[in-house]
C-alpha cells in the first residue's frame, strides 16, 4: 500500500528549478560581490593583490576578476558548471591558505582566522560537490 501511486509524496518544494538556482546564486555571492568590487575599485583590486605579494598584480587582479566572475556565471547558466565549480573550488582552497593561515596568528587573533579558514574549506567542499554533481547528472 506504501508503494501506491494514491500515497505519494507531493513533490518537495526545495527540489524546484528555483530553489536549486537560489542556491546556486547563495553559493556564487561572494565570488560574484568580489569581483564585482575589483572591478568597479580596480586600484584597490590591485592594492589587494599587492597586499598578498602576487606579482605581476594588474593582471592578477583582471585575472581573478574574470575568473570569480566567470565561473559563477558558468555555474549560473549550467554550461560547463562542473568547470566553473571545480575553478573556484580550486581558487578558494589557494585563497584560503593565503589568507587564512591561523597557525601564524597570535592566538588572541586565531579564532577568528580560523573560522574563516574552515568557512572556506566548506565552499570549497561545496563547490566540488556541485562539479561532481553536474558530472554525475551528465552519465
Amino acid at each position: 500500500m506504501r508503494n501506491s501511486p494514491v500515497f505519494a509524496l507531493p513533490a518537495s518544494p526545495i527540489s524546484s528549478t528555483a530553489v536549486r538556482w537560489l542556491a546556486l546564486l547563495a553559493l556564487c555571492s561572494a565570488y560574484l560581490q568580489g569581483g564585482l568590487v575589483k572591478l568597479l575599485d580596480f586600484p584597490g583590486a590591485i592594492a589587494e593583490m599587492q597586499h598578498f605579494g602576487l606579482s605581476p598584480a594588474a593582471p592578477m587582479a583582471m585575472a581573478v576578476i574574470v575568473l570569480e566572475l566567470g565561473a559563477s556565471l558558468l555555474i549560473l547558466s549550467g554550461r560547463l558548471r562542473w568547470l566553473g565549480a571545480l575553478a573556484l573550488a580550486l581558487f578558494t582552497l589557494a585563497a584560503t591558505f593565503m589568507a587564512n593561515r591561523f597557525w601564524q596568528v597570535p592566538v588572541a587573533e586565531r579564532g577568528m582566522v580560523m573560522n574563516g579558514f574552515f568557512e572556506h574549506l566548506g565552499l570549497a567542499g561545496a563547490l566540488v560537490y556541485v562539479a561532481w554533481h553536474d558530472l554525475r547528472s551528465q552519465k
